[in-house]
């Protein structure tokens, strides 16, 4: 009897040894292995010349590397054939910064597309780190929008293309960002074309919708961090636990925004059931 319940308890521990370390990989390979969502956003206002347009938006790359030079993310993005790629913050992290692996990343992508790019928290948490970031990003082609609208000319025909600085760049409390927002876009002359929104923060979605913007493209949350089926993201950066707006898709009051779960982590060095994505948006006439 006291052999086999001695036999009975290595098979409990190898059993559960292996348990663990298959735990163990399944995260390791969630953290790393990138997948591709592609969402196709329909709407009146596009025009014709724009029907097909892709846009690829790459979020909270936080000094990720997937691959060397951050080639497994270069040869995804690629493969997509963007028209536009879009960075909606958090290139960098205030934590760990390594402005080098967000250039080098930027000085390939732009051999892609076009890239257009907007401050996340952590730009504005890195100081005077950020003018050189930023000089950088421009000299390596990289449109960086800072509270400004421009246009995007595909043909005979335009959209609207606004992006926002991160508003801890204007005051680094939680209880003003929504108003600094409200304000920035205020002072933006919005079109009455079909308008996207480069904002990092998706929680401030009601100060989109209304100032009648028709697609927002944000990201910040990092998918909740750790998702559970059916119930979604457990936590994220201004939103707490189960936050509303984690990742994927929102419409509300004609308004659309995309939440990506971005590439990286931050405080939180590891994601559970949560894969880096890239996002693909296809603009399709109504």
């Amino acid at each position: 009897m006291m052999m086999n319940h001695k036999k009975k308890n290595a098979i409990i521990l190898v059993a559960v040894s292996i348990a663990f370390v298959a735990i163990v990989i399944w995260i390791a390979w969630g953290n790393s292995a990138l997948m591709v969502n592609e969402i196709k956003i329909t709407n009146d206002k596009i025009p014709q010349s724009f029907e097909g347009f892709r846009i690829a938006q790459v979020s909270d790359l936080h000094n990720a590397e997937l691959g060397k030079d951050n080639n497994k993310l270069i040869e995804k993005l690629n493969e997509c054939e963007p028209d536009i790629i879009v960075l909606t913050g958090d290139l960098i992290d205030s934590n760990h910064t390594n402005l080098e692996v967000a250039l080098s990343f930027a000085r390939q992508a732009v051999k892609i597309a076009p890239c257009y790019f907007v401050t996340g928290n952590h730009e504005a948490w890195v100081g005077s780190q950020y003018e050189e970031l930023k000089t950088s990003l421009e000299n390596a082609g990289v449109t960086v929008l800072q509270d400004e609208a421009i246009e995007l000319n595909y043909g005979d025909e335009c959209i609207q293309l606004i992006g926002l600085n991160d508003p801890d760049f204007s005051e680094r409390d939680s209880f003003l960002s929504e108003s600094i927002l409200e304000t920035k876009l205020s002072q933006v002359n919005i079109s009455n074309e079909f308008t996207i929104l480069l904002s990092h923060r998706p929680e401030h979605f009601n100060v989109y919708q209304n100032k009648n913007i028709d697609l927002v493209l944000s990201g910040h949350a990092h998918g909740g961090q750790f998702r559970l089926p059916f119930l979604g993201g457990v936590i994220a950066p201004n939103q707490g636990l189960f936050p509303k707006y984690d990742a994927g898709i929102y419409t509300e009051n004609g308004t659309t925004m995309i939440v990506s779960r971005g590439i990286g982590n931050s405080i939180i060095p590891v994601r559970i059931n949560n894969r880096p994505e890239i996002i693909i948006i296809e603009l399709n006439c109504g």
